[in-house]
């Protein structure tokens, strides 16, 4: 049997009647009062996430950036402190280890935040691609991530933090001691959504979690909701839409991959086998991971990697990976263990009136 890490909140999720379920090594709430509930607050008001499974490291030492620069896809020349940026964690051949978001705290020091059940395997690949006079720190056992997503989120953080955060641009970040302790607050999210990301002392979390419940505008929001968010914006998951096999360029995330310097994978992007595609499905009938895709005419052409009914927009979608060749046509068909679903392919994102990049005053 299987055991389950914690996060600093797990017991509430238990106390407060949250199903639970495993995810990434973790016992992590799947959903509280209801998937499609959860996900139309998060999307109206705004929802907490209780992330603190994911991994963080921190970097740093004479020389970081071009180290650093080296190893991931992100371009650090272009990185100031205070901002953040998403990437790739590459192996030779172009397929991505990990996607992973970079955090500029100062020069020569970054925060890289990682998906947790790659935790172990991205710290060991880092470390062993770093200069020995860099350092390189795992800090996720103490530190707590809580996410705040939807368009009501920039008012539950000021009231929280008793302070105007309206300052803050999309994918930025700023450190605050207005809690008594030091936090990050980072204006991103995978929900689509205005939102911030906390990171906080993990002995810290419970305490902000219980201030921003008492805020009528909050809900808690489980897994199964942000799935069902992430999936409607188009974002990708880690070992469903991107793994090892495929390069970021096959999963149509070239755009950012940099291009004036060398890193790991790099040589290893020329080729496109395979095709990540949107596809949309109409009705309540959704296709599900592995579930295989096909040509009208009856040949196989790929997999489906993410499936689900999309509530805000009352049917279903799904990302599959298919032959390049056939990246291009308009319909599929899908084989469900019950049924053959006809999708189209659509263009991302599949929702279209998210507020992530919206401008705050």
């Amino acid at each position: 049997m299987e055991t389950l890490s914690i996060t600093p909140l797990t017991v509430w999720h238990r106390e407060n009647g949250a199903k639970m379920a495993p995810f990434a090594g973790f016992d992590m709430p799947v959903q509280y009062k209801g998937i499609i509930v959860e996900h139309k607050h998060t999307r109206t008001k705004a929802g907490i996430f209780d992330i603190c499974h994911m991994g963080e490291f921190k970097l740093a030492g004479t020389g970081a950036k071009d180290a650093l620069n080296k190893v991931v896809s992100h371009d650090l020349n272009t990185l100031g402190p205070g901002k953040c940026r998403y990437g790739f964690l590459l192996n030779e051949s172009g397929g991505i280890n990990d996607d992973l978001i970079i955090y500029c705290l100062a020069e020569d020091e970054y925060m890289l935040v990682v998906n947790g059940a790659c935790r172990e395997k991205d710290f060991n690949h880092i470390r062993s691609n770093l200069p020995a006079e860099i350092t390189l720190t795992d800090i996720s056992d103490e530190t707590g991530k809580i996410d705040i997503q939807g368009p009501e989120s920039l008012d539950v953080l000021n009231s929280l933090l008793d302070s105007d955060w309206n300052h803050l641009k999309y994918f930025n970040f700023k450190e605050t001691d207005a809690c008594g302790f030091s936090m990050i607050v980072s204006r991103t999210g995978y929900t689509g959504e205005l939102g911030y990301e906390l990171y906080l002392p993990a002995d810290k979390a419970l305490e902000i979690w219980e201030k921003l419940i008492t805020d009528e505008r909050v809900e808690p929001v489980g897994l199964g909701a942000r799935d069902t968010l992430r999936l409607e914006i188009g974002y990708p998951l880690y070992g469903q839409d991107l793994d090892e096999s495929h390069t970021p360029k096959e999963a149509g995330a070239g755009f950012f991959l940099k291009k004036e310097t060398d890193y790991i994978g790099k040589s290893g992007l020329g080729v496109v086998n395979e095709s990540l595609i949107a596809l949309a499905i109409d009705g309540r009938r959704t296709a599900r991971h592995h579930d295989e895709v096909f040509l009208p005419g009856g040949e196989k052409t790929g997999v489906v990697t993410s499936g689900s009914f999309a509530p805000s927009l009352g049917h279903c979608v799904a990302l599959a990976y298919v032959k390049a060749e056939d990246a291009g046509n308009d319909t599929f068909i899908i084989k469900t263990a019950r049924t053959e679903l006809e999708a189209k392919k659509a263009a991302l994102p599949f929702y279209k009136d998210g507020t992530a990049r919206k401008k705050v005053k």
